[in-house]
């Protein structure tokens, strides 16, 4: 008699979210980058995505598949269609709507 697998209920499990960040090393931006990726996730996307860093000093054939041209570089793989966002994203409004989560503003 076969059991059946047993389903987490470790909410955590549930990944909406899927962001590649692509860096060249561990400079200056790359980790503003990723601290102001980690906090705007933290904020917005209630736990429920994946980060996966990209460093293409170790893997600069990684870049083809994205089609990286400047870094740091985001990419939502998930939820589609994928989008990308060059810079170190200090600017929380424009990576909010580059990511889809919040619409862009109008000028006044």
């Amino acid at each position: 008699m076969g059991t059946a697998p047993k389903r987490s209920a470790n909410k955590a499990a549930i990944v909406k979210w899927e962001l590649r960040l692509y860096v060249a090393g561990q400079t200056a931006k790359s980790l503003q980058a990723f601290a102001n990726l980690k906090r705007i996730c933290e904020d917005h996307l209630s736990g429920e995505y994946r980060i996966e860093i990209v460093d293409l000093l170790q893997n600069p054939q990684l870049a083809k598949g994205d089609q990286i041209l400047a870094l740091p570089t985001l990419v939502r793989k998930l939820p589609e269609p994928v989008r990308k966002i060059i810079g170190d994203l200090s600017n929380t409004e424009r990576v909010l709507v580059g990511l889809d989560l919040q619409a862009r503003q109008e000028a006044d």
